[in-house]
């Protein structure tokens, strides 16, 4: 591994390697208004919910890492502190890349990208129409870390009131993430967009305790075919099989076919076995994976 002290590169570099790392990143598509009532709105990628009692949500319109310049965003939320954070979507995220363009304070940024302004219920800054989920919110503290270039400022924000899109909702009421269909940012241009394929589910813990990669056979830790994914699904099971249903596993004809080539050539029955378990766990059939593993293991006989 390569080691980066921060303090010795340049800050652009840091800049990179940071926000190529720590990805993707949800955006924040902010609206405010400065004193005068002139409407601002630009999109932030460091952005993420911290907390629900009460709401808050936080943002940040760092310092211009090139001059020092201070964000129009942080000078309207210094004089008018509240705000609407959208979400953006994919179809969306081009005009919201048009609005992050520096234009000179005063410039409305819904005109210039095209989007529409619509009344907020609760704060002075207005919504974008087209995001399907709509923030309104106060800013309770704003806390800058330092007055250097790329400095970050921390918008703490409360949420008052939401508006969702009816239609991007399940039969539960719930928000379904492939209607959404938003996008995440990534390092320099790149992007990701959250729908179709790149949507997997991983189920959580909960109140089940998984008996962990420790408690596996060390073959199968140390296997070359079975990947991390896998150890740590088999990991989350709440017990490994029994040696009465293993060894009556052993019976059946699939586990004959690999026991003879396991027999003949235990490392090359290891990695076909290891592939089937590989191939079952990725449908899901975790126990018959771990029946198979332990069907191989020399201590089950």
């Amino acid at each position: 591994m390569k080691i980066i002290d921060p303090a010795q590169i340049p800050a652009n570099q840091l800049h990179r390697i940071l926000l190529t790392a720590i990805a993707p990143r949800p955006i924040a598509f902010v609206s405010s208004i400065d004193r005068d009532g002139n409407k601002n709105l630009s999109p932030f990628s460091c952005f993420n919910a911290f907390g629900v009692n009460p709401s808050t949500l936080i943002f940040s319109p760092s310092r211009s890492g090139r001059d020092n310049k201070l964000k129009d965003t942080y000078l309207n939320v210094k004089e008018v502190p509240e705000v609407v954070i959208n979400t953006v979507s994919y179809s969306m995220v081009e005009q919201a890349n048009l609005a992050s363009t520096e234009y000179p304070k005063g410039v409305d940024e819904f005109v210039k990208s095209g989007f529409t302004a619509i009344q907020s219920e609760k704060v002075k800054p207005f919504r974008v129409a087209e995001s399907p989920v709509q923030f309104e919110c106060k800013v309770r503290q704003v806390i800058e870390t330092s007055d250097r270039p790329g400095a970050a400022n921390l918008v703490i924000c409360e949420v008052l009131l939401i508006h969702v899109n009816e239609k991007l909702m399940d039969i539960r009421g719930q928000l379904d993430p492939r209607k959404l269909d938003l996008v995440g940012r990534m390092g320099t241009d790149y992007y990701v967009r959250a729908s179709g394929k790149a949507l997997f589910t991983v189920e959580k813990p909960g109140e089940k305790v998984g008996i962990g990669v420790d408690a596996l056979p060390e073959e199968v830790r140390m296997s070359n075919v079975l990947t991390g994914n896998d150890l740590g699904k088999l990991g989350s099971q709440p017990m490994l099989p029994k040696a009465p249903e293993v060894l009556e596993y052993k019976k059946t004809s699939f586990f004959r076919k690999i026991a003879a080539e396991f027999d003949s050539s235990p490392e090359a029955g290891t990695v076909t076995a290891h592939q089937h378990a590989h191939e079952l766990i990725s449908k899901n059939e975790i126990e018959e994976a771990l029946k198979l593993l332990l069907a191989i293991d020399r201590f089950i006989k």
